[in-house]
């Protein structure tokens, strides 16, 4: 049926909302893309021709040359960002295909420039091997200040990033996890604060040992979270069970201190946190069985894994996914500040302290202003990025992976 609303335009190139049947805004928005290039110096004449292009480039070509460093002054290089994908893991409709995944590429491109200003190039890769993608990524790199992958699945989304980050000496970053990541810990704080807690008094239940669901185990391990046992289709991932891949070994080796083993709907039981980033359903009862002033997180789109209606019976602070409720756990929040700020200083990578701080900055953006529909900014809320970019600049500094 999608393929169906193309929205046709009119004789005089306007599209025909009023008399076709199928019209849809989400296709009218995106006739022709979402986004352009334009240049930032004029070309106005000869003059003008002979700066911007030839024989003036020459000058800086050469400058380069003998100064690769000066890239970063004389290019956009240290103002853009790749936005990276297969198409393999987009959204919730999985495995698309390159070309499918453009209109998300292109938006969180736009993403970048509204709520960070930085500016982002979509590339949808036609490849799927992790030797492939980093080689391609590799050899794009040198145009980019930074390399956002996005919506690459896992398992192979922790390889392509550890070896790009070992290979390139700039922020590689997979959204994916980390900036879902930083948001959850920033509204975690929040809510624990709410509630007269302390993340060290907290035990958490995350539902999803995908790329989220791991980097929200580590960086609250990393946080001081009391503890966290994550939850795959199988059960609680523990040391004990024989059917983990790599990830998952890694990953039982730092969760669950309790020593739990079972269902997710066990693990449940007297837990203080919820986080769902998985999807499927909580049965009703689990949800009850959980601690006085539960926190619940189910971030799966668009249906949260336990319903608002049935969490507010329960908990005393409710996030989802979604923007149709308060709470929503947006990683529009995170990635354009943290790309701002290690963009700014030229940083190398982006290291565990670096989010940690992206996460402080903006849990403190609404900690005068907590309620149980306000532990976490709007997106739209202008403090947001600057607060972001400076603790991520600040944190860049003190860890030494600053160049300026």
């Amino acid at each position: 049926m999608a393929a169906e609303i193309v929205n046709p335009r009119s004789d005089n190139g306007a599209d025909d909302g009023a008399q076709n049947e199928f019209f849809d805004p989400a296709f009218a928005l995106h006739r022709g893309g979402k986004m352009e290039i334009r240049a930032t110096v004029p070309v106005r004449d000869r003059d003008d021709l002979s700066l911007a292009y030839t024989p003036g480039v020459a000058k800086v070509c050469s400058a380069i040359a003998e100064r690769p460093e000066l890239v970063h002054d004389y290019t956009w290089k240290s103002q853009v960002v790749a936005v990276v994908t297969d198409g393999s893991a987009v959204l919730g409709l999985g495995d698309i295909g390159p070309e499918a995944s453009l209109p998300v590429m292109e938006g969180k491109a736009i993403l970048f420039k509204q709520f960070g200003g930085v500016d982002a190039v979509p590339i949808a890769l036609d490849c799927r091997g992790v030797d492939e993608i980093v080689e391609t990524v590799a050899r794009l790199a040198p145009s980019f200040g930074g390399i956002n992958l996005e919506d690459i699945s896992a398992p192979r989304c922790f390889e392509v990033e550890r070896r790009l980050q070992e290979r390139l000496d700039i922020p590689v970053f997979h959204d994916d996890q980390h900036g879902t990541a930083v948001v959850t810990l920033a509204a975690l704080r929040n809510a624990a604060r709410l509630t007269d807690r302390t993340l060290g008094e907290l035990r958490a239940v995350i539902s999803g040992a995908g790329a989220a669901g791991v980097a929200i185990a580590r960086i609250l391990v990393e946080a001081g979270i009391g503890d966290v046992a994550v939850c795959d289709r199988k059960g609680i991932v523990s040391p004990d069970r024989e059917d983990l891949t790599e990830v998952k070994r890694e990953l039982a080796g730092f969760t669950n201190k309790a020593g739990l083993s079972g269902t997710l709907e066990s693990a449940l039981d007297g837990a203080d946190v919820f986080i769902g980033v998985s999807g499927g359903t909580v049965p009703e009862p689990a949800v009850a069985a959980m601690a006085k002033n539960a926190l619940i997180f189910a971030m799966a789109n668009p249906t949260p894994e336990i319903h608002p209606d049935v969490a507010h019976k329960y908990a005393a602070v409710v996030a989802t996914g979604r923007s149709d409720y308060p709470n929503q756990i947006n990683n529009v929040l995170a990635f354009p500040g943290i790309f701002a700020g290690a963009l700014q200083v030229r940083a190398s990578r982006i290291t565990e302290g670096m989010k940690l701080a992206a996460a402080e900055a903006l849990a403190a953006v609404v900690a005068d202003e907590l309620s149980a529909e306000c532990v976490i900014p709007s997106p739209f809320d202008e403090r947001v990025a600057p607060a972001v970019t400076a603790a991520v600049a600040a944190a860049a500094r003190a860890e030494g992976v600053a160049r300026c």
